[in-house]
């Protein structure tokens, strides 16, 4: 069966570009694409979210054949390592107590793919300096908020802020996972009209 033109489908299991995407787009659909994340040898950082995203939104577009599709994905590093989701309270203490008094940067990465043809990527990094923080600090945070499915674990759209001395991004929705000042004008060159 043939699908509407102009249908959006948001390649990416993430409740928080779901959410920032409604700013944009008031109906889209979602896929939840198979797509492994483990790290490339030698790839950076920026390399491993834009290809991230690029897979996501290639393997959406796989299923929806007919739609415009959106993948994304967020890659942080500190001292050029990794960091990942936490998942659990002890990995997010970590990961905190790691963080503390240092700059993390994260990359996050868009990709737009249309059935025309279309298609375009980029990445944005952000940096997020960190002020000391206290076993405390971290304790009654990771309480407060369970950020345990985000990658650096905080929710810089909450409490997350209290964490930080500044950020430093040229989009402040990028750190909650999609760069919003980008996209909209992508999807306006992919022929689709916010207004």
């Amino acid at each position: 069966m043939a699908e509407p033109p102009h249908r959006i489908v948001l390649a990416s299991r993430s409740p928080y570009r779901r959410q920032l995407l409604l700013r944009l787009i008031p109906a889209f659909d979602t896929v939840v694409p198979a797509v492994e994340e483990t790290p490339v040898d030698g790839e950076t950082p920026a390399q491993m979210a834009l290809r991230l995203s690029q897979a996501k939104a290639k393997a959406g577009a796989a299923v929806h054949s007919n739609a415009t599709v959106i993948g994304g994905d967020q890659v942080a590093s500190l001292d050029g390592r990794v960091i990942g989701k936490p998942g659990d309270h002890s990995t997010a203490v970590q990961q905190l107590t790691d963080c503390s008094a240092q700059a993390v940067e994260f990359h996050t990465g868009v990709c737009v793919v249309a059935a025309n043809g279309f298609a375009e990527s980029y990445v944005d990094k952000s940096v997020v300096f960190f002020r000391q923080l206290s076993r405390d600090i971290i304790e009654s945070y990771l309480r407060k908020e369970k950020p345990y499915d985000c990658v650096g674990s905080f929710k810089a759209e909450q409490l997350g802020v209290i964490l930080f001395e500044r950020i430093e991004t040229s989009d402040p929705a990028a750190i909650q996972g999609l760069p919003m000042i980008w996209l909209a004008a992508c999807l306006g060159r992919a022929g689709i009209d916010l207004l």
